[in-house]
């Protein structure tokens, strides 16, 4: 635990969501299950196995101190998830969460939930991916982006604020667009974004008629019974990208499973839409560093040649 509580030991406050501790990446031996994140004025630490309570305890303790330190007279808010591939049991440690929860994050702001189910709202491993979508929309005004497999819009937002002219989202989960559409109303985004809540593989007539598009992104879950399985899906959508991409045109495309690989996803691309070039693998936010980046999260961009 020693590492964990040395980044808590130097902690400082801070204003943006992102991740503080990443044990996960495997550079902090005796924490591989921790991660600890912020989502201002909230922490979440997260263990991915199951924990005593003396040794939660220990950690809270040491974030009390030095929250005491940093921000005296401040309450801790602190929210404790303990989770598996199947299972999230979250509680609430000590203060509040407020409702509603809206964290920041490069001048656009995000609605989010830590007290339930697995994910928040805002994937912070992301965020390099928001900026690079950010960055193309900027550099290309006007750009037509499909976002599949949106979840709550976050690609969205980062393009239609960087300039792009129309961004067409698609997830089967109606209630995560939901979400979506509030944080387009919450970054005063009233125009240029639509949403489909439709699954996918049953619908590229819907999804084919507002193409084609000058950039689409897929980020899928890497497992999700009855939605997406990588190894049987990831081939299904890029058999069918070249021909929603105009001349020129790039897709981004992630993969966040430690059991796959940069090369088994580039093979992918090169057997499934072998007209695509894969120009570039995005870095992953520093905070996010892996002992193996062949295990952690994979962001390549592939270009439809003019």
């Amino acid at each position: 635990m020693s590492a964990l509580l040395d980044t808590i030991a130097h902690l400082e406050p801070v204003d943006t969501a992102q991740r503080l501790f990443h044990g996960r990446g495997g550079r902090h031996p005796g924490c591989e299950d921790w991660t600890l994140d912020a989502y201002p004025p909230v922490w979440l630490l997260t263990c991915f196995a199951p924990v005593d309570e003396a040794t939660l305890a220990t950690v809270q303790a040491a974030l009390a101190r030095r929250w005491a330190e940093v921000a005296p007279g401040q309450t801790l808010n602190l929210v404790f998830q303990q989770r598996d591939e199947v299972r999230a049991q979250t509680r609430l440690l000590s203060g509040s969460v407020p409702e509603p929860h809206t964290v920041a994050e490069d001048g656009a702001r995000y609605k989010v939930h830590l007290l339930r189910g697995f994910n928040h709202g805002l994937f912070l491993d992301m965020a390099e991916g928001r900026r690079w979508v950010r960055a193309q929309a900027a550099a290309r005004p006007g750009l037509t982006v499909l976002n599949l497999f949106a979840y709550t819009c976050a690609f969205s937002v980062a393009a239609l604020q960087g300039g792009a002219g129309r961004v067409v989202n698609v997830d089967m989960a109606a209630g995560a667009l939901g979400i979506g559409k509030a944080n387009h109303a919450l970054n005063g985004l009233t125009a240029g974004a639509s949403f489909l809540p439709h699954d996918l593989f049953s619908s590229w007539g819907k999804v084919g008629r507002g193409g084609p598009y000058d950039l689409v992104i897929a980020d899928p879950p890497s497992y999700q019974k009855g939605s997406f399985v990588a190894e049987k899906d990831y081939p299904r959508l890029l058999r069918r990208l070249p021909e929603l991409l105009t001349p020129g045109g790039q897709a981004l495309l992630c993969l966040n499973s430690p059991k796959r690989t940069e090369a088994e996803l580039r093979a992918w691309v090169a057997e499934h839409a072998p007209t695509l070039q894969v120009t570039e693998r995005l870095p992953n936010p520093a905070a996010f560093a892996d002992a193996d980046e062949t295990r952690s999260l994979k962001v390549l961009v592939a270009r439809r040649p003019d």
